[in-house]
């Protein structure tokens, strides 16, 4: 308590030196403590179900086109659930989007539908009523729904009173049974609904692949047990089923891995690099308490000739630099919750990180912080502490009585932290010039499309109200037609799935007069439903051939139109135009190749087109489809509430949603690297600015002591740019060394950036060339200060004291 009464008394005579070193620690532990956070809720927290280690997720793994995670048939799903041992239940999923009317203005909803007890699987329970039994699960069983405590509070204004009652989807009556606890759901999806979803003995014959299934582990049982199971059953179900199965197998992945893997490095390398933060603040706390103890030796030596052991003097140093850590640990907490708070609200719903709403300063973090604020204040003050009660009594006191300058100890010291300040600052410059590199190439990609003034928009016709494809197909091309017929708009059309938008659909074909490829072997293509002037809307070329026209689909009429991907894989030195192709879907029969377009990247700008087919809508009237409509920049401000217009016009009880331009669309499928850019980026002029600080600080006061040596040198006929030299001299050796530790630590941790960047090797010469110049000019403005200072010694005043 005396060591620490002093060192309060020490901090409060001398502010400025505190406030520089509490504000450093402040930076570094804060930036530690808001990145932890979000890493301990997404990474390290456990889900928040019964026994989730026991929870996994199974795939389809599709070997041709190395796809791990398929989605899966629901013949081969029920042929897991019958044969497997490993799990004591196993759970398919399945997605729709339900209308609902009444009590309002309509509205869209997500919904689960399921096959099996998700809930009990889970060990979750409903928060009012109840969930499924058995016999909704059946085929022939009660409509009835399951809702989340978010749609139960903003839509029926947490009613107690709706377990029991009827709502209306797309236009059938449905019963309510229960509502799930607030925050229930599964993969970080916003569902407000769930369903059964039965299946009959139809189910079991092999016909596409649509569902996620979710399971649980038997106790005892192993993942590599398991998954050699799985592997055995995939086997039997290519000997049964070998022109749908070969080729396919089946992936087990942990269900926190599904849900946080896609994050997991970038959330590391963020948590690395503040690490890197933190201990170039803790080089300059460091600094300021060797320079701060340099002028304390005579004190100390006092102490020591007064009966003070090294072990009691290391105590009184370490009492003060845990007590500068332990402000600096307790403003960071504050600057933690800002910071978080800015990360969660940067990501938004562009770059949604999974978890997010169980982010928190809990007393984990809170712990993590006083864990890091304490090692923090031993790391920053042992050395100093150690290096100056070692001095030898004797030598200290003849130095204090000629103002002599600093041990060498302790100027080793200090050159050692501002090299080590040099490398971590070059690490992390180098790896956010290659994110930035990265991001560039990637938004420099050209998509296949023009997503400029182009506004989308989602409508989804209940089957219930539309049963047939005729009338399907009329809404579509009347709504669009209405919708070009609004002033400024160029053109309209429509895609059940837009490009990088993250849904999508693939089968497999034959060519037309060629053999039968083998069993598994078959090539797959993507495949695309469009309606109106699609084409025209996206700004998606026409190559060669022809736009389908208004008959196109009926009438027995079978044609398509192939991307140039697909003409570069099956007819490379032939006219695609007439060649006849026999899809796998909905029916056999060839369908002729009247078109050509350009490719256009779904998937995203970092994946290379794959083929795609468009079909006529007339040729499989699906109830739901994204408009897109482009329009001149005039009429593209105030373009969505007149869409939404004629959409009411003529259907009032259809809602609209997902309306939003195509250029945020594809803004969103790159947030995810502009997020980890971003924060790298601040995290690295961070670093670069508190190692300038070092750098000047060092030179400052290495100035301040070797004032009476510039003094004579001046005195006997040194000029200006001499001194200079001599000063830029000592900090450059040392920036120079920096950067070659830097450049090789950055070479050296490589790998942990490979999965991150686009198109730029981990070790690009140019970016390593660039930021070495570019912590070069820094290290050179922070020492020019200090260089300019020592020129301008006058020799009277600093050979005073002689």
């Amino acid at each position: 308590m005396t060591d620490l009464r002093y060192a309060c008394r020490m901090f409060a005579r001398n502010p400025g030196f505190t406030a520089v070193a509490v504000l450093t620690l402040v930076l570094g532990i804060g930036a530690n403590s808001a990145i932890f956070s979000v890493v301990n809720a997404v990474l390290l927290r456990p889900l928040p179900y019964a026994d989730p280690d026991a929870l996994v997720m199974l795939w389809e793994h599709n070997f041709p086109r190395d796809r791990p995670t398929n989605v899966v048939s629901p013949a081969n799903y029920l042929a897991w659930k019958d044969s497997s041992r490993s799990f004591t239940d196993m759970v398919a999923i399945g997605t729709s989007d339900d209308n609902l009317t009444g009590a309002g203005d309509p509205v869209k909803l997500s919904a689960h539908t399921l096959n099996g007890d998700l809930f009990g699987l889970l060990g979750v329970g409903a928060a009012l009523g109840r969930t499924f039994t058995d016999d909704e699960y059946a085929p022939g069983g009660e409509p009835v729904v399951v809702v989340s405590h978010d749609l139960w509070h903003t839509r029926f204004g947490g009613d107690p009173d709706l377990v029991g009652r009827a709502v209306v989807l797309d236009g059938r009556p449905w019963t309510v049974v229960g509502v799930m606890p607030d925050g229930f759901g599964l993969l970080d999806e916003r569902i407000d609904l769930w369903k059964a979803m039965p299946f009959d003995a139809s189910a079991r014959t092999p016909e596409g692949r649509w569902l996620r299934v979710v399971a649980r582990l038997a106790p005892g049982v192993s993942l590599t047990q398991t998954r050699a199971e799985m592997t055995a059953i995939a086997q039997r179900l290519v000997e049964r089923f070998p022109d749908f199965n070969t080729g396919w197998g089946v992936n087990v992945v942990p269900l926190h891995e599904q849900m946080v893997g896609a994050v997991k490095p970038a959330l590391l390398v963020l948590l690395g690099a503040v690490g890197c933060v933190l201990l170039i603040a803790c080089a300059n706390v460091a600094h300021l308490l060797l320079a701060r103890s340099a002028t304390r030796r005579h004190e100390l030596a006092v102490r020591a000739a007064l009966g003070a052991s090294r072990a009691r003097l290391v105590r009184q140093l370490l009492v003060e630099s845990l007590l500068l850590a332990g402000l600096g640990g307790l403003i960071a907490v504050g600057l933690a919750a800002w910071g978080t708070d800015a990360i969660i609200a940067l990501a938004g719903e562009r770059a949604p990180i999974p978890r997010t709403a169980e982010v928190e300063l809990d007393t984990t973090v809170v712990a993590f912080t006083l864990v890091v604020t304490l090692l923090t204040g031993l790391l920053f003050g042992l050395a100093p502490a150690w290096t100056v009660s070692r001095a030898p009594l004797e030598g200290v006191m003849r130095q204090a009585s000629r103002g002599a300058g600093e041990a060498r100890s302790s100027r080793r010291l200090r050159n050692s932290l501002i090299v080590a300040e040099v490398a971590l600052a070059l690490m992390l410059l180098v790896a956010a010039g290659l994110m930035l590199k990265s991001f560039r190439g990637l938004l420099e990609q050209e998509p296949g499309f023009r997503p400029q003034q182009v506004l989308t928009l989602k409508v989804s016709l209940p089957t219930s109200r539309y049963p047939e494809g005729h009338q399907r197909v009329a809404f579509f091309e009347q709504l669009l037609a209405r919708l070009e017929g609004l002033p400024g708009v160029r053109a309209a059309g429509a895609n059940p799935w837009l490009p990088l938008d993250g849904m999508g659909a693939a089968t497999s074909f034959t060519v037309d007069g060629r053999p039968e490829p083998p069993a598994g072997q078959r090539p797959v293509t993507d495949v695309r439903f469009v309606t109106g002037r699609y084409f025209s809307a996206m700004g998606i070329p026409l190559l060669r051939g022809r736009l389908f026209d208004g008959l196109d689909g009926e009438d027995g009429r079978r044609v398509l139109i192939v991307s140039e991907a697909m003409v570069r894989q099956l007819f490379p030195d032939e006219d695609p135009l007439g060649k006849r192709l026999h899809i796998s879907w909905n029916g056999e029969g060839p369908d002729e190749i009247v078109g050509v377009v350009g490719d256009v990247k779904h998937s995203g700008l970092d994946v290379e087109p794959r083929p795609m087919i468009y079909w006529p809508h007339r040729r499989d009237p699906f109830p739901f489809f994204t408009v897109a409509v482009r329009s001149d920049a005039a009429a593209a401000a105030d373009l969505s509430a007149a869409t939404i217009a004629e959409v009411h016009a003529m259907d009032p009880d259809l809602p609209v949603f997902g309306v939003r331009p195509m250029d945020d669309i594809v803004g969103a499928s790159v947030a995810q690297p502009r997020l980890t850019m971003a924060l790298l980026l601040v995290f690295a002029a961070l670093a670069a600015v508190l190692a300038a600080i070092g750098i000047y600080g060092l030179l400052t006061y290495w100035v301040s002591q070797r004032t009476r040596e510039i003094g004579i040198r001046i005195a006997i006929g040194a000029d200006p740019q001499r001194v200079m030299r001599l000063v830029l001299g000592q900090s450059l050796a040392l920036i120079g060394l920096g950067l070659g530790l830097g450049i090789a630590g950055a070479i050296a941790l490589s790998r942990v950036l490979d999965s991150l960047l686009f198109e730029v090797s981990a070790t690009d010469p140019a970016t390593l060339v660039t930021v070495s110049g570019l912590m070069l000019a820094v290290g050179l403005v922070a020492c020019y200060a200090p260089a300019r200072r020592a020129t301008r010694i006058d020799p009277a005043v600093a050979l005073r004291a002689e």
